[in-house]
């Protein structure tokens, strides 16, 4: 009787052991630095002109917090324009900053689904991440239309929906629903660049994370500065 109450006891410890190995791994679904590809597509002023779901100045902000935490991970990733010297324009001075065009090398293309570019599609794939998240403009066309495509061959895609912008609420609404009703997963900037970070006991990137929020973080990085000089921590 007494063996079988140790063997009893040594079980439950185990499966105790069991049950908190397994409740601390992660979803699968979660995104972290190593895991995904991330492609910018045609942030570009001309492109940014008729947007109407969201502010340009907050459009530019989402987009400096996901180019500038790709850039802190060091996330392979892959920035597109369409007709960049005769029509589009340049990439917003933000996303210029976090990846220059000398050592990015933009991709240009004349296809609106930069899907169906030779070049683009290469450079997409060719990263070998079996996740992708886009963002860009226009959410109805060169969002919708290459997440769609890549849902087709078998990836897993994300759309982060406050870096992508429209001509009206509901083309952007619209292009999002589409997406989402083929498998897409929706999240925003914030939330990219959180979830790349997950533990704050990760110093190798925490300053730079903070920093980031800081800058483009909106009442959370005015938070960040006040504590930094408040509570000297």
């Amino acid at each position: 009787m007494i063996m079988k109450r140790k063997l009893a006891l040594v079980l439950a410890l185990t499966a105790g052991i069991c049950f908190e190995i397994l409740a601390q791994k992660p979803a699968a679904s979660l995104l972290t630095p190593t895991n995904h590809s991330l492609v910018l597509v045609d942030h570009e002023s001309q492109m940014a002109f008729p947007v109407k779901n969201i502010t340009i100045d907050q459009l530019r902000t989402n987009v400096a917090l996901i180019a500038g935490g790709s850039k802190i991970f060091n996330v392979p990733t892959v920035v597109t324009t369409v007709a960049e010297k005769s029509f589009s324009g340049p990439v917003f001075p933000e996303l210029l900053a976090a990846y220059p065009p000398a050592s990015s090398g933009y991709l240009d293309r004349t296809t609106m689904n930069p899907w169906e570019d030779a070049n683009t599609f290469k450079a997409i794939t060719g990263k070998g991440k079996k996740k992708i998240v886009f963002a860009g403009l226009w959410t109805s066309v060169c969002i919708v239309s290459p997440v769609l495509s890549a849902i087709q061959d078998g990836y897993e895609v994300y759309v982060i929906t406050d870096a992508c912008g429209d001509v009206s609420n509901e083309a952007h609404e619209m292009a999002i629903h589409r997406m989402l009703k083929a498998g897409a997963t929706p999240m925003n900037s914030m939330q990219y660049v959180l979830e790349l970070q997950r533990d704050w006991a990760r110093s190798a990137t925490y300053n730079a994370v903070t920093d980031l929020f800081r800058d483009y973080g909106g009442a959370y990085g005015i938070g960040i500065q006040y504590s930094r000089d408040m509570i000297k921590h």
